[in-house]
């Protein structure tokens, strides 16, 4: 008898940072915390802190998509339903998260940060792509598809398919 192996992949929860393996193929489905039962992929953007947001980069192997965002900037509030949206259609093949710039300063200077809102998508620990200025829900999800499609394809050259057995 052939025993299939399904991929495992890291999913760091926002709540507690801890490192969840979770089976690739499950993404889609509601999946918690094993340490403290939380979502582990909410359908809403986590607002995350320095080290939340460090231990998502470091740990989780599912791209991060970033808003840089602050209370007072107008474009960013008109860009947070459209982001919240997006957010809930792609659950599973990317997280969605929030830097408030005003609180997390040390965040916003780290990555250079000059207007906002600005988007940016991470992965393998590292800035893949980045986007300044508001955009519709369809501009976003066009931008990040075809962000993900570059990760896809680069990581399959590559032979890492992030996939942990």
């Amino acid at each position: 008898m052939i025993e299939i192996t399904v991929p495992k992949m890291h999913l760091v929860c926002t709540h507690c940072n801890a490192t969840n393996r979770v089976p690739a193929d499950k993404l889609q489905a509601e999946l918690n915390c094993g340490q403290c039962h939380a979502s582990l992929l909410s359908v809403h953007p986590d607002n995350l802190g320095e080290a939340a947001f460090n231990a998502q980069i470091a740990k989780s192997d599912l791209p991060v998509v970033v808003d840089f965002w602050a209370p007072w900037c107008g474009p960013c509030r008109m860009m947070a339903p459209a982001y919240e949206k997006v957010s809930q259609d792609m659950q599973g093949h990317a997280r969605f998260v929030k830097v408030n710039t005003e609180v997390e300063q040390g965040l916003a200077a780290k990555f250079n940060i000059r207007s906002i809102p600005t988007l940016a998508v991470l992965a393998g620990g590292r800035e893949i792509a980045r986007q300044s200025g508001a955009m519709s829900a369809t501009d976003l999800m066009r931008w990040v598809n075809t962000v993900l499609l570059k990760i896809n394809s680069s990581t399959s050259q590559n032979g890492d398919n992030h996939g942990r057995a």
